[in-house]
């Protein structure tokens, strides 16, 4: 009995080892530092499932997504997608999705400004998704059914497995309960394997599970007289086999790729948790052997980690004073386009600078980007509201040019030339006036209100070529009646007032002559007639109002004489009255002269000053009685 005793509590001593090494199972097949320890500390980690999120996220996270393009995105996507370890890799996965939202977004808020800036309307925008976006959509919608699918099977496999192992607890109490035989050592060590080989269960069931199949396992050691040298050798052989385990957990840290090494010694875990207890007195110095190795890969991601947080550190100051470059575009307003322009390019070389600035520490990473891009936004914002208002002043100008345009287009056909002419360069100056209009359109009603303007034009040159024609024929027929004139002065003719008027309305009669010579024309022509006045003698009062007649003659010929003949009327009546006027001040005036030399020199000059002005009303009278007449 006592040596059944003592088997006992050494059976005890195993179980408690195999229990431990079981314990330290994660379910999901992820092994870490701390599960190591839980060979001593079975009670550390009686659920399977708390350790393995954590290992996923460890093993992703030295990938930094913040800098890759979508072409390098989607290939990311695609190499998890393949992998098949869809919870391992739903960080990640994550991850890529916000990074390419980011540029997905940016490059829509950047199709929308220039569909705002060609004079789109926001309303109208559409924005076309590029055959990338379409790939990374699809790849992400098919990762998240395959994940969906993996879960569901999950959960189908998590209730088969609870079936497989209630099976195996069936076959143990039965083996438990059963006499000895020889082959029993064999028949505990599959079920151990076959319980070891099924995957996992649902969490609630876990416990339970593993309590009753350690608590079977501690009757039959305590139950069955096992030989002590069986156990032994058992444990010898489990020795030799976690030796082998510390030998390739030491060769790791000969490894270059961290993740490899990383990988290959949770492989090794997995493996040292479920080989079985070793002799009692290895059980510590393995352990510790292990640990060391396990530590020295640890030490060395550790140090990887650390030698990033300078560059890391640095990357986070660049970005800081990216901020504050940006800041000062918050509150910026301007009333012109190129001043928008000017700026937004500014914009966006700071938007250059922090892409291309790298990454910063993950506990920073969510503050400033949203610092970054909350002011980017804004500005932006800014923008598109003062393109709103330009929008709104654009479609008032578009009203009143379109209004310009039909008077224009009224007019174009028009044959008089002159005012048509006028009421055209005054909608011209009218256009220059309008300002902006939509961008779109801008163009096309400039080109119709300039067709409009260059058909009138163009049909007035056409008319003008047969009228300058004519022009230079009058201009001859001017300048022959002018030699004319001359050349009956020079020969002595018989000379008289009829024929000078007949020269005079001759000369009305033939018409324009081109603008540029008018003006020689009209003074080679006044300097004939008043040679020829000259010559027959009329001088005086006489000759004045001879050619004050001849001068109103000259304007019957005019096609607006009327009006001319009205307004010299009314300009002749105006300085009779001014003069009138003048007279009756002079004259009263002299009433308020002493009698003194000086008063009496200044009397005589008022007197000259009427006199003056009495004789030039009379003058005025005979010129308006003249004017009468026609």
């Amino acid at each position: 009995m006592d040596k059944e005793k003592e088997m006992s509590e050494e059976d005890k001593v195993t179980q408690a080892q195999i229990e431990t090494s079981a314990e330290g199972k994660d379910e999901s097949g992820i092994t870490n530092q701390k599960s190591i320890e839980s060979e001593k500390e079975p009670e550390a980690h009686d659920d399977a499932n708390d350790t393995s999120e954590g290992h996923h996220e460890e093993e992703h996270e030295e990938i930094d997504y913040s800098n890759f393009s979508k072409p390098e995105l989607i290939a990311a996507l695609k190499e998890l997608n393949a992998s098949g370890k869809y919870l391992q890799i739903e960080h990640a996965v994550s991850d890529i999705k916000s990074h390419f939202d980011e540029i997905f977004n940016k490059e829509k808020e950047e199709a929308l400004q220039d569909f705002l800036n060609n004079g789109g309307s926001k309303d109208d925008f559409q924005y076309r998704t590029s055959d990338e976006d379409k790939v990374f959509f699809a790849l992400y919608n098919d990762y998240r059914e395959k994940k969906s699918g993996f879960l569901k099977e999950q959960e189908k496999q998590k209730e088969k497995n609870l079936l497989a192992k209630n099976q195996i607890l069936d076959r143990l109490r039965d083996l438990v309960d059963s006499e000895e035989t020889t082959h029993s050592i064999n028949t505990i060590k599959h079920i151990q394997e076959e319980w070891k080989s099924i995957g996992q269960v649902p969490s609630s069931q876990n416990r339970n599970l593993w309590a009753s199949f350690n608590a079977l396992m501690d009757r039959f050691y305590d139950n069955r007289s096992i030989y002590f040298e069986l156990k032994e050798l058992d444990r010898k052989k489990n020795l030799e086999h976690k030796l082998e385990i510390c030998e390739k957990a030491e060769a790791l840290s000969s490894v270059e790729d961290l993740k490899d090494a990383i990988k290959s010694l949770n492989e090794l875990h997995e493996e040292f948790k479920h080989i079985g207890p070793v002799p009692r007195e290895e059980q510590e110095s393995l352990w510790q052997r292990f640990k060391a190795a396990s530590d020295a890969i640890y030490d060395k991601r550790k140090e990887f980690y650390e030698g990033q947080k300078e560059s890391l550190k640095a990357n986070l100051e660049l970005k800081e004073k990216l901020i504050d470059k940006l800041t000062a575009y918050k509150d910026f307003s301007a009333s012109k386009i190129k001043d928008w322009n000017l700026k937004t390019k500014e914009v966006l070389t700071i938007q250059k600078e922090w892409e291309s600035s790298g990454p910063v520490p993950r506990e920073f990473g969510k503050e400033i980007n949203k610092k970054f891009w909350g002011l980017f936004k804004l500005f932006f914002h800014n923008k598109n509201l003062f393109f709103k208002e330009l929008d709104e002043i654009r479609l008032t100008n578009k009203n009143k040019a379109e209004e310009l345009i039909s008077k224009a287009e009224e007019l174009m056909g028009n044959t008089d030339w002159q005012e048509t002419a006028n009421k055209l360069i005054s909608l011209q100056q009218e256009w220059k006036k309008i300002g902006p209009t939509p961008e779109k359109v801008r163009d096309e009603l400039y080109n119709r209100f300039k067709n409009a303007c260059d058909t009138f034009f163009e049909n007035r040159r056409n008319a003008n070529k047969q009228v300058n024609k004519e022009f230079e024929i009058n201009l001859q027929k001017k300048e022959g009646l002018c030699n004319a004139i001359l050349q009956e002065i020079s020969e002595a003719k018989e000379l008289s007032e009829e024929k000078l008027e007949k020269f005079i309305l001759e000369f009305n009669a033939i018409g324009f002559v081109p603008r540029r010579n008018m003006k020689e024309i009209i003074a080679k022509f006044n300097e004939a007639v008043d040679s020829y006045v000259k010559k027959l003698g009329i001088e005086g009062g006489e000759k004045d109002e001879f050619l004050f007649r001849l001068n109103l003659n000259k304007i019957q010929a005019d096609p607006n004489s009327n009006r001319v003949l009205n307004k010299k009327e009314h300009g002749i009546r105006k300085q009779i009255a001014d003069l009138e006027n003048n007279i009756t001040l002079w004259k009263n005036n002299l009433e308020f002269f002493a009698s003194s030399k000086t008063a009496d020199k200044l009397k005589d000059q008022f007197d000259e000053k009427i006199v003056k002005a009495e004789k030039e009303v009379d003058k005025l009278k005979k010129k308006l009685s003249i004017l009468r007449e026609f």
